[in-house]
């Protein structure tokens, strides 16, 4: 608990991912990515529970032995183009079946596994003070990517993807762009269920410093695995 708030840990992890097999108990150190998700969890003393979302009976298995409380996802939000906030419904509607009510979602994804605490504890910290909605883990955009000059093919021609590209004559133009990097999320839940989106109109952009991957593919995973050791 955080300030009377009640807060829950959630823990998406699928088990039909694409890029790697069974991505989410692969092992860094030894360590699944769920354990090791678990374990930065645990750190976080004002968390009250900590959730893990699955369909499948290895990952419901690893969560077991890493103290979670299981749920069990549907086969309608284990395909692959399910939304965050459906997968999030999902699982809130489950735990108050169980009688179990929370004010806050910490949602962490294992696929994301470098993480700081103190980031997250300032996050949730501004979030409250200032009354945002939400917050996010978000990176900065390198200039050279800039939304307003990325390109598009159509009709076997190029063309640019936003057409206000065409204004921009020098980088000093462009303004800081960022994406959001899948370390953690932060909602209030109320305002979660009431919108049915996790793009509230109030989030704070928590910008990560450190160095980090979000694990796709097998080079993300060797990455990590060099960052980590």
């Amino acid at each position: 608990m955080y300030k009377n708030y009640k807060i829950i840990a959630l823990v998406p992890a699928r088990g039909g991912s694409k890029g790697i097999k069974l991505k989410n108990l692969k092992k860094i150190n030894n360590q699944t990515l769920i354990e090791i998700a678990s374990k930065f969890i645990d750190k976080l003393n004002y968390v009250d529970e900590k959730v893990l979302s699955t369909d499948h009976k290895n990952i419901i298995q690893e969560g077991k032995k890493n103290k979670f409380t299981i749920l069990r996802r549907s086969k309608k939000t284990s395909g692959d183009f399910i939304s965050d906030f459906k997968v999030i419904e999902e699982a809130l509607k489950g735990l108050k079946r169980m009688g179990k009510i929370f004010d806050i979602l910490i949602y962490i994804q294992p696929t994301s596994p470098i993480r700081s605490k103190k980031q997250i504890d300032d996050a949730l910290k501004i979030m409250l003070q200032k009354n945002y909605d939400s917050a996010w883990s978000i990176s900065n955009v390198d200039l050279k990517f800039h939304p307003l000059k990325s390109l598009k093919i159509k009709n076997n021609s190029l063309s640019l993807f936003l057409k206000e590209g065409s204004k921009i004559k020098s980088r000093q133009e462009l303004r800081k762009t960022f994406i959001r990097n899948g370390i953690f999320y932060i909602f209030k839940i109320k305002k979660l269920l009431n919108r049915k989106t996790i793009y509230l109109p109030k989030c704070f952009g928590s910008i990560t410093k450190h160095n980090h991957v979000n694990i796709d593919d097998i080079h993300d995973l060797k990455r990590v695995r060099h960052l980590m050791n």
